[in-house]
């Protein structure tokens, strides 16, 4: 009787073999990249140049498909997309934002997960998702900041601040 397990391991070892190999094909987190309007796609190249290598401590780990309209860090525990359309909480007047280092961001909390938010009165929306670890943690704002402000001006001056 022959056995067709991998390397002759046990049932259990081979399932778990073939699940790890699986998972770390391309643990990276799948993110749609947007389809803005072409000035605002360039404004996204200029602020994707910009982008630093670690946010909140995190390495830099871009989500797929590979976009310079989206950027991640820390295995998709802070994700970028710039260029989104504007959000319909932004009509709402109770909506809440902070400002963080010159730029402002408003606030959504999505159902069953960490928050979400996006500048405002940006020549384009960008938007940054975070996972439940930074729902009380400014500092991907604050380190993603001045790469925002250098590169995706004010449409509305002296609201950006």
């Amino acid at each position: 009787m022959s056995s067709h397990r991998p390397l002759g391991l046990p049932v259990s070892a081979a399932v778990l073999l073939l699940a790890v190999t699986g998972c770390s094909a391309d643990a990276r987190a799948s993110v749609p990249a947007p389809a803005p309007p072409a000035a605002e796609a360039a404004l996204c190249h200029a602020l994707a140049k910009e982008l630093p290598d670690t946010v909140a401590g995190q390495e830099r780990s871009d989500p797929s498909p590979d976009s310079e309209l989206t950027a991640g860090w820390g295995d998709g525990a802070i994700v970028l997309r710039c260029g989104v359309p504007r959000p319909e909480k932004m009509s709402d007047p109770q909506a809440r934002a902070i400002s963080a280092d010159g730029v402002r961001w408003m606030l959504e909390q999505p159902e069953g997960g960490g928050p979400r938010f996006t500048t405002v009165y940006r020549e384009t929306y960008v938007e940054l998702a975070l996972d439940e670890r930074y729902a009380h943690d400014v500092a991907p704002l604050v380190d993603l900041a001045a790469p925002v402000e250098r590169a995706v001006p004010c449409a509305l001056e002296p609201e950006c601040r």
